[in-house]
């Protein structure tokens, strides 16, 4: 009873034997014409009986790779090499940049030669509308035209709130990453993304215009109040600011939030409100500071223009964001947010699902299961400034082999943020809430309400929920 294979090890088993023959046909092992193995020498060779088996090679046979000749064998098909098994990966543009996604695929095309990926982009940020986001995913996903996607813990929380999760497909828990990417990622003790990088938000600074200046580099001492002093002196008029960042980031402004509210683990009241205040009313006072400039950006991807061109001294940035410099000669570095109350840094992560209706399940997983292998991680490591999941290789060196890029001084900084990573859900506000929200405090720091008015409607959201 003791050696008794499990029903799961036989799928394994049959999956692994699938996989090998479609591998070896690809590569030409068992070129056109010729014969597989029998039935009987495939049993031996992966601990199968000669039933499952079968089922495996009427697989390859439906798939056009082999021909079934009765009382002979199976026959490698005239067209096998030609024959792949396709599988889309829907993602946001930025993914490139992030992951250096073309490099990836190229090396998981050499893993997998049988398994062609193609892509597809699609609007990352969730700004035009309650549940845009749900409901594009959910386009996508149910009419079979992703197989895989990215998505950020948040996407994926939404996609829960709204019921959207019957879209995807249950995944193997992460194993060997930072703990604190899988709570996120696991609802009801089901994983459902499998976690491929992260990064908190973090304060990026030009050093260069610190030194001309004659000021210190920002530290972890600093706080806000800090930030709009040394701001103002290192601005120099009609050239460059000292600060700025995309207030309307989905990623920057409930920073402010979370670092003024008395706490978390409550839903949000009138008393919350009131804790919130503090932040907004700091967004308030940068903002009519002058210390940023009037220019009305579309994106994060225009203030990282802005600071490699000199025009600011200071943004919020994050590892995925840098990767904007690292072919660049700018000299730049990185330190904690400054603090207001308390300290707190948004934790973003980036992962892969796969749709339930994915035509071959099998090779979707091995796509997702690339990422999250040692391979892919390290890859990610040495090709761009994102930080792998993998904790032993996040807080390792580059391979030997890694080409230079152009990496801030304090890159292992993110190791000292761990107690102050907050995410998106801290805030205890659905989705939909925050982007409502957003609407609120945007209108108030736009000079359109008076606190009054903001703390009232803010108590409709409340009322409404």
């Amino acid at each position: 009873m003791k050696n008794k294979v499990s029903r799961k090890t036989f799928q394994d088993r049959l999956d692994d034997m699938v996989r090998q023959l479609r591998q070896d046909i690809s590569s030409g092992r068992y070129a056109a014409g010729s014969f597989l193995p029998s039935e009987s020498a495939l049993a031996e060779q992966f601990r199968l009986s000669n039933k499952s088996v079968r089922k495996g090679l009427e697989q390859l046979v439906e798939e056009g790779a082999i021909v079934k000749i009765n009382r002979v064998g199976n026959r490698v098909a005239e067209h096998a090499r030609q024959l792949k098994t396709v599988v889309t990966l829907g993602c946001a543009s930025s993914i490139e940049r992030d992951f250096e996604l073309a490099k990836l695929l190229d090396d998981f095309q050499k893993l997998h030669p049988w398994i062609e990926v193609k892509t597809i982009n699609y609007a990352a940020e969730t700004s035009s509308g309650p549940h845009s986001f749900v409901k594009m995913a959910r386009a996508y996903l149910e009419a079979g035209l992703i197989d895989v996607m990215t998505l950020n813990q948040n996407n994926l929380q939404e996609m829960f709130e709204q019921n959207a999760h019957d879209c995807l497909e249950p995944l193997e828990p992460p194993a060997d990453v930072y703990p604190f990417v899988v709570s996120p990622v696991t609802f009801d003790g089901t994983t459902y993304m499998q976690p491929v990088s992260f990064s908190p938000v973090l304060l990026c600074y030009n050093r260069t215009h610190f030194r001309d200046a004659g000021l210190p580099e920002p530290d972890s001492s600093w706080s806000w109040k800090e930030l709009r002093r040394v701001a103002e002196s290192i601005a120099v008029p009609e050239e460059r600011y000292g600060f700025y960042f995309y207030l309307l980031s989905e990623n920057r402004w409930p920073i402010f939030l979370m670092q003024s509210e008395p706490g978390t683990g409550h839903k949000p009241d009138e008393s919350t409100a009131n804790g919130w205040l503090n932040g907004i009313r700091l967004v308030r006072d940068i903002i009519s500071d002058r210390i940023m400039p009037g220019y009305l950006t579309e994106s994060s991807d225009d203030v990282n223009q802005l600071f490699l061109q000199g025009t600011v001294s200071m943004i919020l940035s994050s590892y995925f964001s840098m990767n904007e410099f690292k072919h660049t000669d700018i000299d730049y570095d990185i330190s904690p947010l400054p603090v207001l109350n308390r300290s707190a840094s948004l934790m973003v992560i980036i992962g892969l699902v796969v749709s339930r209706n994915a035509k071959n399940k099998e090779a979707a997983k091995l796509l997702v299961s690339y990422f999250a292998s040692h391979r892919a991680q390290q890859l990610i490591r040495d090709l761009t400034t994102s930080l792998p999941v993998i904790k032993s290789i996040a807080e390792g060196a580059p391979s030997p082999e890694a080409p230079p890029l152009n990496r801030p001084p304090h890159e292992a900084m993110f190791r000292e943020l761990f107690p102050s990573f907050r995410l998106h859900r801290d805030l205890n506000l659905s989705v939909a809430d925050q982007l409502s929200l957003r609407s609120v405090l945007k209108r108030y720091w736009s000079g359109m309400n008076d606190e009054a008015s903001l703390l009232e409607q803010i108590a409709v959201l409340n009322r409404e929920k």
